[in-house]
């Protein structure tokens, strides 16, 4: 079983902004594992879900059994509000290396750092066996969090902008940004600023990317007051956060390919299913469908927040964290397969 994170969306071009929801059939789903508190990431491989959980923890799911393990990290885990244990990836040779990529949040409420990190399992739990990028700028809900390895083989990263509305367009401060980087930490030499990590800016909070059959990126973000955005992302490209937003253009700026309005999505991870994308809507308690024309539909009403979206050769599943980053406690959350 393979991830698709990185397959196909052909054709998919310009700038339709679509503020609407239109309605589409709903998926039938069925819950395929109850009992999981503020799921993050959803990826999978030979037969295996790997999810992590905002407490510290990436569990595997195989065979009806689930095992949660700890992460032990050199740095601690700070899980409060928004930060935490987030995003995963598996590397390119997770098959033969059994190492992953997360994306963790560190420090104190008062001083907050995001680091990626590499991992192994280590019998009962998993180990990080190097850092790979530090010094993200953390916040309390501004995180960003996803990690992805692109059809290139790089490492995608994405960023928060950590409500400084400098740092989105300043290229001196990894926030606000989708980042590039080769599997081992270091800077591409083909990168479209030199020297740099910086891939785009101009974000505010990314939290899904994806990719098309032809290699082309796509990002879902978290808007200000309404206005989430989901964008065609090219390398080098200024997506306005905070000059611009919604149908607002500028200078150098680029539109999006389609946004909310003034309702709000609060869209999080983001697949291919091999017609459009699917995009995990948070406040709109679905599972979006993107179609190449830009057109966003309800391509499952699941009725709670939905995290992250996977699609896999088994089927299309999707993860639930049902407390707002807001709000302490506890989260009790599914993993579940749509038809």
């Amino acid at each position: 079983m393979a991830s698709n994170r990185a397959t196909g969306l052909r054709g998919l071009l310009g700038a339709a902004l679509i503020t609407a929801v239109t309605a589409f059939p709903a998926a039938a789903a069925e819950t395929v594992l109850d009992g999981l508190d503020y799921p993050w990431d959803i990826e999978a491989h030979a037969g295996t879900l790997y999810i992590t959980e905002k407490a510290g923890t990436l569990g595997l799911f195989a065979d009806g059994d689930f095992t949660r393990l700890p992460v032990e990290t050199s740095a601690p885990i700070l899980n409060h509000r928004g930060g935490g244990l987030l995003g995963l990836a598996l590397r390119p040779d997770f098959a033969e290396t059994g190492r992953v990529v997360l994306y963790q949040h560190t420090g104190t409420p008062e001083a907050r750092v995001n680091r990626v990190i590499e991992a192994e399992r280590r019998g009962d739990a998993w180990v990080e066996t190097r850092v790979l990028l530090d010094g993200i700028p953390g916040h309390p809900l501004y995180n960003g969090g996803r990690v992805a390895f692109g059809p290139d083989g790089m490492l995608y990263v994405t960023t928060g902008w950590t409500e400084n509305r400098d740092r989105p367009q300043d290229m001196q401060s990894l926030a606000g940004k989708i980042l590039r980087l080769t599997p081992d930490g270091a800077i591409p030499d083909d990168n479209p600023f030199p020297g740099s990590p910086v891939y785009s800016l101009g974000h505010r909070n990314p939290q899904g990317i994806a990719w098309d059959s032809d290699g082309q990126l796509f990002a879902a973000e978290h808007g200000q007051s309404g206005h989430d955005e989901l964008n065609r992302v090219e390398a080098g490209g200024n997506y306005g956060w905070p000059l611009t937003q919604g149908d607002e253009t500028g200078d150098g700026m680029h539109a999006p390919l389609a946004h909310s309005g003034r309702s709000t999505w609060a869209p999080s991870g983001l697949a291919w299913d091999g017609q459009r994308l699917l995009l995990a809507g948070l406040r709109a308690g679905a599972v979006l469908g993107v179609d190449a024309d830009g057109t966003v539909s309800t391509a499952f009403d699941a009725g709670e927040r939905v995290r992250d979206v996977l699609v896999t050769e088994s089927g299309v599943f999707a993860i639930t964290t049902n407390r707002s980053p807001r709000r302490d406690g506890a989260s009790r959350d599914r993993l579940i397969r749509l038809d």
